[in-house]
């Protein structure tokens, strides 16, 4: 009987010592929860302060862009296959459109029609006030937003020859005048010829002379009357594109010309709108 009472004793002992070890590790474990518990609390505590901080930033810009785009949107209106255009711009189209023939006016449907008539009608003013008058040598014509000036070939040079001639100067200095007057505009410079070859030590063909025409006309335009070079365009077109039948001396001579295109930059064509008057409000609405 005493000696179970010794070995329940012991039994006990023994118990007690192992629970007290089992106790102490996961009082431990559970410390080291609590720690990782706690550790993990402030790196949320961090990652959710930082997200409210780039929240705050989007709402901050997503604000800026709506107040941009609502500006935007109350001073452009787009234009068909152009892009678009300032309230002050339709204003100053409605000022400059006063001057218009008014039966031209009639046929505007649209924004971008009214928009060609503006600058059509600046655009011919400006050659009328330089004082390039037709004649059989010279013609003028306006298409929309383009301006065509076609010169002959004799106004400019020597038969077979892409040297200038002295009397070019003068046709010349008016052209140079009309592309300075204006900062919106830029030109192409086109050569033309006949149909008759033409083959020398310095020309190979038709293609070479109407390009090395068009190119003489540009240098002459730079270095002599300071139009700006990159608002210029040099090309040839060879006798690819006559004017009329080459079947006699007087056609040929009309279709051997240089053809002066002007191509207002609908970005810049401010400078096409000031200093006129007004035009009906559903006109340009």
């Amino acid at each position: 009987m005493k000696k179970i009472s010794i070995l329940l004793a012991l039994s006990f002992v023994t118990l007690s010592c192992v629970s007290k070890k089992k106790y102490l590790a996961l009082q431990q474990e559970n410390g080291e929860i609590k720690s990782e518990l706690q550790k993990t609390r402030v790196e949320k505590e961090d990652l959710e302060a930082k997200f409210d901080q780039i929240q705050a930033r989007v709402d901050a810009y997503n604000t800026k862009i709506a107040s941009l785009q609502d500006e935007n949107n109350s001073k452009l209106e787009q234009v068909e296959n152009v892009g678009v255009i300032s309230n002050d711009t339709k204003t100053q189209m409605r000022n400059t459109l006063k001057q218009v023939d008014p039966a031209k006016l009639a046929q505007a449907k649209t924004l971008k029609d009214s928009m060609n008539l503006a600058i059509a009608y600046n655009l011919e003013k400006t050659i009328q006030e330089s004082h390039m008058n037709e004649d059989e040598d010279f013609a003028v014509n306006i298409n929309e937003t383009v301006v065509m000036i076609s010169i002959a070939d004799n106004m400019l040079f020597n038969t077979g020859s892409y040297r200038l001639s002295p009397k070019a100067d003068t046709v010349l200095q008016k052209l140079a005048d009309v592309i300075n007057s204006e900062p919106s505009l830029d030109i192409m410079v086109e050569g033309h010829t006949d149909s008759r070859t033409i083959s020398t030590s310095n020309i190979a063909d038709n293609w070479d002379l109407s390009v090395l025409r068009a190119t003489s006309v540009v240098r002459q335009l730079q270095d002599q009357y300071d139009v700006a070079p990159e608002k210029m365009i040099a090309s040839g077109r060879s006798s690819y594109q006559p004017l009329v039948p080459n079947d006699s001396r007087e056609n040929m001579a009309k279709n051997r010309r240089t053809r002066i295109i002007i191509l207002p930059n609908i970005d810049k064509f401010f400078a096409l709108m000031a200093n006129d008057g007004s035009v009906a409000e559903n006109r340009m609405d």
